[in-house]
């Protein structure tokens, strides 16, 4: 069965779009998921309940973030927002606390050689974009904590696949796009099994075994690992 999504981008996004993507549609192979109403309605239930009780509880962390990300570089905001890819191909803002200089995306272009990710992925261990504050955050994952805001929203779920970037999006193979057909997510598989170890062609079929088997159960379950893994795990950066 194919799947016909509309992708809604601004004007400098379009521009870091391939030809065969920048006013056409995104075509892939649907695959089978969980999309019972019980399903879909308890998942919102326990993001809107997650996400607000979360938000309440960290605002202390959130102070303190702030004011160290401020000690360290002035010049940039506390928080970076930043478009990704959502259900269908809807773009939305996606948040989190800045962990890199404030003209990080600038210098990114100089260091597209040093990407150590396979697939349309870019990643390096030792950025040297990243501030020491940055460090730490990416370390604990609590430069993730402001995407709350975006299931909140309804942009992300707790559990799901990580929203990508639209020029990544662009790069996808039609398999691959099936990423892009349900909400994306705060954690999945993915995020307890490796993280950026991970290559991109094993991140996928994490992902697409997770829309496939998807359930509150598993939902739950993925949760609580996350929990277990969230600090100083030796895989994120």
């Amino acid at each position: 069965m194919k799947v016909v999504i509309q992708m809604s981008v601004s004007a400098p996004e379009k521009e870091k779009l391939n030809v065969k993507t920048r006013y056409s549609e995104l075509v892939f192979e649907s695959v089978k998921t969980n999309t019972s109403n019980g399903y879909l309605y308890t998942k919102r239930f326990l993001d809107i309940i997650g996400s607000l009780v979360g938000l309440i509880m960290l605002i202390p962390v959130f102070l303190i973030i702030s004011l160290l990300i401020k000690m360290e570089d002035p010049k940039g905001p506390v928080f970076f927002k930043q478009k990704r890819v959502g259900k269908h191909g809807r773009t939305f803002d996606m948040y989190k606390f800045r962990s890199m200089v404030s003209n990080a995306e600038d210098l990114k272009a100089a260091l597209q050689q040093q990407n150590e990710a396979s697939g349309p992925v870019f990643k390096i261990k030792f950025d040297p974009r990243i501030t020491k504050i940055g460090k730490f955050i990416r370390k604990t994952s609590i430069d993730e904590l402001p995407q709350l805001v975006n299931v909140l929203s309804g942009d992300m779920t707790i559990v799901g696949p990580r929203p990508a970037l639209p020029d990544e999006v662009a790069q996808y193979t039609n398999y691959e796009k099936q990423r892009i057909s349900v909400t994306p997510g705060l954690t999945c598989f993915w995020q307890v099994n490796g993280r950026s170890n991970i290559s991109f062609k094993e991140w996928v079929e994490m992902d697409l075994e997770y829309i496939r088997k998807r359930t509150t159960a598993l939902d739950i379950k993925l949760i609580f690992k996350t929990i277990l893994v969230l600090f100083g795990s030796k895989d994120a950066y």
